[in-house]
């Protein structure tokens, strides 16, 4: 990294740095608090957070496993929070962490911070009952709904009294979401306008819940958010907002800041099913149950509209699934079917799930113009309807009917520019039919909505870099400061390890920070590497790895982690393997075997000498502390297959430009899901245990030594 200049900080600053330096020192605030203890590395990364904030700067942190990172970003936050009247807003991936944040953290600092500050959880305003829609529904339930749909309806009106927050989330059976989106809040349906007063007919004379929600949100200091939430809001807002991101005064911190990109891609381009309009179709007029909005007001033209536009939807559907598949059986030699392996011509209809789409005007167009057609009848509805609500009811049908026009329209003519479009099959019998586009580089977009922004902007994470932080500073030592990064393609710039991460997500010039972990991996952790390894496509690979994962996991006694880059080759080696563990006496789970992940994840904790079999979601945010994990296989270096357009779009764009794909893209991408799984085995410093590679290109090839960059400082065997 290039070492940043140390600038003299002003006297505020100076107050706060100290304030959060002292905080987090060993006899400082926290220090009297259940289970703190002192880490140099959270007090450097709280320091460095309070510096950017106060000069209004960005900031880009890895904090290693273990640095307790949310409290060294939450305590800056806050103060500075409330002493310049602005909102911290939190951004995280998993619930997890929001709950870790809502029902943890924040209830101590509110107990331990001299400043009083408020906090809450920002949620989709579609988990909120609105009392003023639930009231409406309940008189004109024989249109709106069948039997069940009115019974269910009842279950919400008499949950609705007892409910605290009136949210989704104080159910203990959740609503049919038929009838909960009939009273939900949603845009143009729910304002402080229209609900955030006392209205004669409102359920005891309460204030809308989500009303409420919004008014505990602009009073609070801190809310907290998922990055899902955050940029499904973020696509709502001005690009030209004066000050603030989200809010007006606001700044925004990204926890698990790794997922960042992926998110953010999902959430800019254009995501659109046959499930999507049918559900949406079906609110205004349900051709079999003969229920719905339209039925209220006894509209036969509108509801022939509604049912004709369904039939063109089937049409337009079809046509787009059986085009694809004549791409997908055109292309078979040059471009396999991703997931799908030798399966014969007849066999074929059913195995593709994602399909690139490399030209406009994939299938005729037949159905904008049924849309914009019942637009205009639905817009003559509203002139001549006497019921206001109602009349507000069909113009944000009308709102959305414009937006699946729109969709449709630029997905067909590919108009989003920089964007990679592709078609994806899913559901139980791959029924549901999604269009989509997104851009292939979200940079410029993140570059421009973030870290152009007069707010501040924290992204942190316990992996960022492609190579390990150099040794914590010792007590008494200078923190080092966050550096500046240079503008860079690639994550090749060895004298920038997070040079790859900051150039994804836009933030190429912003400083950045790598702050080690408190835990001594030297004692703690060993890596074991297999010496000879046949390659994957040679004879005697399966039985190789076969027999690796056999000694390892009986060094062990389980207690093991067996991570893949593969279902198919997992679920193969797990049947292959099961008399082996039987005998060996320990369970065996395997991801995609019909257990919830979560559930297979406990029974793993609480089964101490089991072995589980995982593929992409167990290399990252999974914590299994103590001596239920002391074994963490992996099975491949995690290259991904560029089976996925988004994945396949960006190496096409590196190329284009004369880049070298493998070294700026796939290489760095796969050093950090590489840390990431090594990142499962030490998670308290008490855990201890080995990794085991069973790939020896770590090894054999040149980019081998960038993973072993990747690692901790610690023991290192040839096996």
């Amino acid at each position: 990294m290039i070492s940043a200049v140390d600038i003299e900080p002003s006297g505020a600053e100076r107050d706060l740095v100290a304030q959060v330096s002292d905080i987090f020192s060993e006899k400082g605030l926290l220090s009297g608090a259940r289970n703190f203890e002192y880490r140099p590395e959270q007090q450097q990364m709280a320091v460095a957070v309070a510096k950017a904030l106060h000069q209004g700067d960005h900031l880009v942190v890895e904090a290693g496993t273990g640095v307790g990172k949310s409290l060294a970003y939450l305590v800056p936050a806050i103060l500075y929070a409330v002493a310049h009247k602005k909102k911290a807003v939190i951004s995280t991936h998993t619930i997890n962490l929001q709950e870790q944040l809502t029902e943890k953290d924040l209830p101590m600092l509110e107990k331990a911070l001299p400043e009083p500050f408020k906090y809450t959880m920002l949620k989709g305003r579609s988990n909120y009952l609105c009392v003023r829609r639930l009231e409406k529904a309940m008189q004109q339930a024989e249109s709106l709904f069948t039997s069940p749909e009115s019974e269910e309806l009842k279950r919400i009106f008499e949950w609705s009294k007892q409910t605290g927050d009136g949210s989704l989330s104080d159910f203990e059976i959740l609503p049919d979401p038929k009838v909960w989106q009939q009273v939900c809040s949603e845009r143009g349906l729910c304002s402080p306008k229209l609900c955030g007063h006392k209205s004669d007919y409102a359920l005891d004379n309460r204030i809308c819940f989500f009303q409420r929600a919004r008014s505990r949100i602009l009073a609070s200091d801190v809310v907290v958010v998922n990055h899902t939430l955050f940029f499904t809001l973020l696509s709502g807002v001005e690009e030209q907002m004066d000050e603030g991101i989200l809010f007006k005064n606001d700044f925004v911190i990204f926890d698990e800041a790794h997922t960042v990109e992926t998110v953010a891609a999902q959430h800019i381009g254009l995501n659109l099913s046959n499930g999507q309009i049918r559900y949406a179709l079906n609110r205004l007029w349900n051709p079999k149950t003969k229920k719905g909005l339209l039925a209220v007001l006894r509209r036969g033209r509108a509801m022939q509209l509604v049912s004709d536009l369904m039939d063109e939807a089937v049409q337009f559907f079809d046509a787009v699934e059986e085009a694809c598949q004549e791409m997908v059986e055109s292309g078979w030699d040059k471009k396999p079917i991703p997931g799908g392996s030798q399966f014969g011509g007849a066999q074929r209809a059913r195995t593709w799930g994602v399909v690139r789409i490399r030209r406009a005007d994939l299938v005729p167009d037949n159905i904008t113009l049924p849309i914009q057609r019942l637009r205009e009848e639905l817009s003559e509805l509203i002139k001549v309807t006497d019921d206001k609500e109602t009349g507000q009811e069909l113009l944000e049908f009308n709102r959305r009917l414009g937006a699946l026009r729109d969709g449709v329209a630029q997905f067909l003519s590919q108009s989003l520019e920089e964007h990679v479009y592709w078609v994806d099959r899913s559901g139980k019998t791959s029924q549901i039919i999604t269009l989509n586009a997104a851009p292939v580089d979200v940079a410029a977009y993140l570059r421009r909505r973030l870290f152009e922004t007069r707010s501040s902007v924290i992204m942190t994470s316990a992996t960022l870099g492609t190579r390990a932080p150099k040794p914590a500073p010792t007590v008494g030592e200078e923190p080092a400061l966050p550096d500046r990064g240079t503008k860079q393609r690639g994550g090749g710039n060895q004298a920038n390890p997070l040079g790859y991460f900051t150039s994804r997500v836009g933030a190429s010039r912003e400083p950045a920070l790598q702050v080690g972990s408190p835990f001594d991996y030297r004692t703690q952790m060993k890596i074991c590497v297999a010496g000879k390894m046949p390659e994957p496509t040679a004879p005697g690979y399966r039985d190789s790895l076969i027999q690796w994962i056999e000694h390892f996991t009986t060094l062990t006694g389980g207690k093991a982690f067996v991570l893949f880059t593969n279902t198919r080759l997992m679920q193969e080696i797990a049947a292959r393997m099961d008399r082996f563990f039987s005998k060996l006496g320990v369970s065996c789970f395997v991801q995609g075997t019909g257990t919830p992940r979560s559930l297979m994840l406990e029974k793993f904790k609480t089964e101490q000498d089991s072995v589980l079999f995982g593929t992409d979601s167990f290399w990252q945010g999974v914590d299994v502390p103590g001596e239920a994990l002391t074994n963490v296989i992996l099975t491949r270096l995690p290259f991904a297959v560029p089976d996925h357009p988004l994945i396949e779009a960006r190496i096409e764009q590196i190329e284009s430009r004369g880049g070298n794909a493998f070294s700026e893209f796939s290489l760095p991408e796969a050093v950090l899901r590489f840390r990431q799984g090594v990142g499962r085995l030490i998670r308290t410093k008490t855990d201890h245990g080995i990794v085991v590679v069973l790939d020896n290109r770590i090894l054999t090839k040149r980019y081998g030594r960038v993973f072993i960059d990747a690692l901790p400082e610690c023991p290192f065997e040839i096996v």
